[in-house]
């Protein structure tokens, strides 16, 4: 059975004056990411491929050296667009992707509605799988897309999932039929 891995980046140092798609990891996420390895480790031979943005690069690369996987980089895979939304604090945050993921057509905020974030990010994992079927293939990516993503696919509801998923988690769907096999919710550095 080939298996479809959705990977939360591992934690970022937060920098509240540049937008969330520059920021990159620290030593606990890089810390983090090392503790992905062993948790993946069982998923090879596989193919690994991350989101452009530096959080996810940088835990593909520590996870890909580990495991002797070479990550590419697939754009469609970043986080849901939001450059403009500016820094939010946590209980702010979290009622504003609540909103998000409650009203999927109107724009809540940033750049991207959660139609269109889905709709990108899912013609990128999809292309992903044709370009490799039957291949397991860990995606490392972020937490609102991987939540929209199993939601629609996997039939759960995505803020709930979207708030279990620590820095890093990740998500195994069975393939082709998409079914969650497992949840790792958060994974101690």
């Amino acid at each position: 059975m080939a298996s479809l891995i959705l990977v939360k980046h591992a934690l970022p140092v937060v920098a509240p004056t540049q937008p969330s798609h520059t920021w990159q990891l620290g030593a606990e996420g890089r810390r983090g990411a090392a503790a992905l390895i062993r948790h993946l480790a069982p998923y090879l031979p596989a193919r690994l491929v991350s989101s452009p943005e530096p959080k996810a690069v940088e835990t593909a690369t520590i996870i890909g050296a580990a495991l002797g996987l070479a990550p590419a980089v697939v754009a469609g895979l970043e986080e849901q667009h939001r450059a403009t939304a500016g820094f939010l604090g946590r209980e702010a945050f979290e009622q504003t992707i609540a909103a998000f993921f409650a009203n999927p057509n109107q724009l809540v905020f940033g750049e991207e509605t959660a139609n269109n974030a889905y709709q990108r990010f899912s013609a990128a994992i999809d292309q992903l799988i044709v370009e490799a079927p039957g291949e397991n293939l860990i995606v490392i990516a972020h937490g609102t897309v991987i939540a929209l993503f199993v939601s629609r696919r996997a039939g759960v509801a995505p803020f709930p999932l979207w708030q279990r998923l620590g820095l890093p988690s990740f998500v195994v769907l069975e393939l082709p039929s998409l079914r969650i096999v497992a949840e790792v919710d958060a994974i101690e550095g």
